[in-house]
């Protein structure tokens, strides 16, 4: 069980994302990072810290030879209602910023409505302006309506160039669930035994005990292997599950 908790802690992005963050707050949620780990007892760092654009320059200093990456929504998160020309703008800012990662989310109207080649190609476009920042796409799977939509997103989020595919925002009542974390796995394994080429999971959105993140760390070993579940292939997106994550394994 421990090791399972520590290779959780070290797949997290740790993340703050709320209207009233502060630079305080993120100079807190670093520093409190950073010092998340203890090579004695093998507890590793945090795979990310995620915080809003404006923020990515503090982030980065801050994090400087930490091992510990930044990521940053961007895209017009979390609604995704914006032109395409802004999403890539937002998406240039924080990649010039200093941002290791993207989190974007997808039109989910669009989706819904058949628009198959808008959604894909917005995805390509910004993840043409990440540049070499990798990309996770955020498929918001609580308004997807159904599984056949939650399988076409996914399908659609890795032709369009994804490095990763991620359940949700973490800002509409149905966030992140293992029914919509299996479709997505299902996918994943069926491009990566198509290509060759494996695509990365990351659950977000109401995980905040260690009971609830485990089953996503088992669900994801079945689907990848365990040989790959580690931070390259697999992310939790969460904040308090960080700190008691951590005041169980010390």
């Amino acid at each position: 069980m421990n090791e399972d908790l520590k290779l959780i802690l070290s797949c997290i992005d740790n993340t703050t994302l709320e209207g009233c963050d502060t630079r305080d707050k993120v100079k807190s949620l670093c520093e409190r990072s950073i010092a998340m780990q203890d090579a004695a007892k093998g507890i590793s760092h945090v795979a990310a810290v995620c915080v809003y654009p404006v923020f990515v320059s503090q982030a980065k200093e801050l994090l400087q030879g930490s091992g510990i990456k930044v990521a940053s929504v961007a895209g017009a998160f979390p609604a995704g209602q914006s032109p395409i020309e802004i999403k890539v703008a937002e998406v240039q800012y924080a990649v010039n910023e200093g941002a290791d990662e993207i989190d974007m989310v997808i039109s989910r109207g669009a989706l819904i409505e058949g628009d198959y080649d808008r959604v894909r190609s917005e995805v390509a476009a910004i993840k043409q302006a990440c540049g070499k920042a990798h990309l996770k796409v955020i498929l918001e799977t609580g308004e997807l309506q159904s599984e056949a939509n939650i399988r076409k997103a996914s399908q659609l989020a890795i032709e369009g160039g994804a490095d990763f595919i991620k359940t949700s925002t973490g800002k509409i009542a149905v966030s992140a669930t293992l029914e919509a974390a299996e479709v997505m796995l299902q996918v994943i394994a069926e491009h990566y035994k198509n290509t060759g080429k494996l695509i990365g999971f990351k659950a977000a959105g109401g995980i905040s005990t260690p009971e609830q993140a485990l089953p996503y760390l088992e669900l994801t070993k079945k689907y990848i292997g365990a040989e790959n579940t580690n931070s390259q292939f697999f992310r939790i997106g969460a904040s308090r599950l960080t700190n008691r994550l951590f005041d169980l394994l010390i």
